[in-house]
């Protein structure tokens, strides 16, 4: 299975809370995840998503290795991320999605349809 990985955001930590709780609260068969970090760090971004493959049974090694190439392949992406995180404060998290491809494309033609 592939997964993608993504740094999508800056969010306050009640914002993202809110979201997290919805989003629990929703009958969600995607296997999608958002997690969010204090710092923006490849270590602190592999940590968040240690607990994520045992909820959706994805394979751990594949998971954090698309985290890994995210951070080798987005050098500019994460620098412009960090700075907003420095500018947001540190009541805030950069948020990143964490999905099996199938859960993406489904997540991004339900955005679609909304329109």
């Amino acid at each position: 299975m592939k997964y993608a990985f993504d740094i999508v955001g800056v969010s306050s930590v009640l914002d993202f809370f809110t979201h997290q709780q919805q989003s629990w609260q929703k009958s969600q068969d995607l296997a999608l995840e958002y997690i969010g970090s204090h710092k923006c760090t490849l270590d602190a971004f592999i940590q968040s998503v240690e607990p994520v493959p045992p909820k959706w049974g994805w394979e751990k090694d594949e998971v954090i290795n698309s985290v890994i190439n995210f951070w080798m392949n987005h050098s500019e992406s994460i620098c412009y991320w960090n700075s907003r995180l420095t500018d947001a404060g540190s009541d805030n998290l950069l948020v990143a999605r964490i999905a099996d491809i199938k859960a993406l494309q489904a997540e991004f033609d339900s955005l679609l349809q909304d329109r």
